[in-house]
């Protein structure tokens, strides 16, 4: 285990996130929008005095999600930026947008897989990446009050006024042009097939059907009535039994499940059985790797990837490259050994070529593809793939950092590492988004990794980090 640097006060791996009107205010969604709108007009943002910058929105389901995306809009046009509209959508399809675009940032207001009670920012590079750790500083130092760090003199960031506030577009158009993108990826028509889809009654409610629909699928929906209160409840990826018993029950060729911003994708084979992120990593790869498209006969994964996983791709000579937990790590590590494909078991998955996010509609795309150049149902493909028996606990603290340096859990967890004894693994990490510890082991017994666990977890009570 490697002990992580502490994250900023705001934003974690993953955007500003956490309960709304809490930990993410309107107010605080509002000054974020008065940074960005200021910055990439700014010189520090390498722009010439009196450029206007361009910034587009789009939101999830949550009830909160309207609130502060009126507020971040404010922000950005009391800054003098024009804010682009794209309402509720997918937030690969406003990192697809700012990059096709050239708008100079991107903003995503959701909280991913989180219950509705909670929201978040997620702020998008002009290159359709996560934004850059040093910008993301400057908007905490604004957060603070501490505009000496942004060079700026008085009370606050200069207003626009008259002609040079910014004006509010709606850009519904720029969402067409993504699913029309997606369309494009695809070179089958999927008239022949049954496909479930849950939407998490999220951000996907509509895209998704209408994809699916277009490319001429039988589509039979799940969690596509969202009522700003029910994103992400027992349905969509973290909650997968109504779809599996869907697919069995209707004799379905394939289901789909996204999160609440449908930047995750998880997987129903035709006997309803599960298929996760590591299932769909080594189809894939196996179906790059046959076309010569696999960058570097290399996958990178996380170290919450399963090790019978990294084994199964090492059978079909393909390497496996493993990083620090988080979407944007495995990016970056993508990026800098030109690699072309990664992702996590949570169904964050990165083909390169054409997304520089997990998108979990093209995900679904290139699953349904394989199927169809295949000639084979998902069940076949993911078969080869082993598991080792892998459990991961939960555990809800008042400070995640602390129980990484209280030595009792640290006794706990070297002692658990001994037990397993080179025939698993243990791994002991705070959570990007949550005040949660993840205790995750990987043995050659199923029960033997819950004992474990267990006894990670009780170390971490006795040191009253209890939540």
């Amino acid at each position: 285990m490697t002990k992580g640097e502490k994250a900023n006060q705001y934003f974690g791996t993953d955007g500003f996130r956490g309960e709304a009107n809490k930990t993410l205010t309107s107010m605080q969604a509002y000054k974020v929008g008065r940074f960005l709108g200021w910055y990439f007009g700014s010189e520090l943002s390498g722009k010439k005095t009196g450029y206007r910058p361009r910034i587009v929105i789009g939101k999830d389901t949550r009830r909160s999600s309207y609130m502060l995306e009126y507020a971040l809009v404010a922000g950005i046009v009391a800054s003098g930026a024009d804010a682009y509209m794209l309402h509720v959508t997918t937030t690969p399809s406003i990192s697809y947008v700012t990059r096709q675009e050239a708008f100079d940032c991107g903003v995503m207001i959701t909280a991913s897989h989180n219950p509705y009670y909670d929201n978040g920012i997620k702020v998008i590079s002009r290159y359709g990446e996560k934004l850059d750790d040093q910008t993301t500083s400057l908007i905490e130092c604004y957060l603070d009050g501490d505009l000496k760090s942004l060079g700026v003199e008085g009370e606050d960031l200069p207003l626009a006024c008259r002609d040079r506030i910014g004006a509010i577009f709606d850009h519904v158009a720029g969402r067409n042009r993504y699913v029309g993108y997606l369309i494009s990826v695809a070179s089958h028509s999927y008239k022949h097939l049954k496909i479930g889809i849950d939407c998490a009654n999220g951000a996907s409610w509509m895209i998704a059907p209408a994809l699916f629909g277009a490319l001429g699928a039988e589509v039979t929906l799940l969690g596509a009535e969202p009522d700003g209160l029910n994103i992400n409840c027992d349905c969509g990826s973290t909650h997968m039994e109504r779809l599996c018993q869907l697919v069995k029950e209707k004799h379905l060729d394939i289901g789909f499940a996204f999160d609440g911003d449908c930047d995750r994708c998880l997987a129903v084979d035709e006997k309803g059985n599960v298929v996760d992120g590591d299932a769909i990593l080594y189809i894939l790869a196996k179906r790059l790797a046959l076309r010569g498209m696999l960058g570097g006969n290399t996958v990178v994964a996380t170290v919450m990837s399963n090790s019978g996983f990294v084994h199964s791709l090492a059978e079909i000579g393909i390497r496996c490259e493993q990083t620090k937990v988080g979407d944007r790590f495995v990016y970056e590590c993508m990026q800098n050994q030109d690699y072309s494909l990664g992702g996590e078991p949570s169904g964050h998955i990165i083909i390169k070529k054409y997304a520089t996010t997990g998108d979990g509609l093209l995900t679904a795309i290139m699953l349904t593809e394989e199927l169809c150049d295949s000639k084979r149902p998902l069940s076949f493909l993911a078969a080869p793939v082993k598991y080792y028996p892998q459990y991961i606990k939960n555990v809800h603290v008042k400070d995640k950092y602390a129980v990484l340096s209280d030595e009792g859990v640290m006794r706990a967890f070297k002692s658990v590492e001994a037990d397993i004894g080179g025939k698993g693994r243990v791994l002991l990490r705070p959570s990007g988004t949550e005040p949660v510890i993840r205790i995750m082991v990987e043995c050659e017994a199923e029960e033997n990794c819950v004992a474990l666990a267990d006894r990670i977890a009780d170390a971490v009570a006795e040191g009253g980090h209890l939540a």
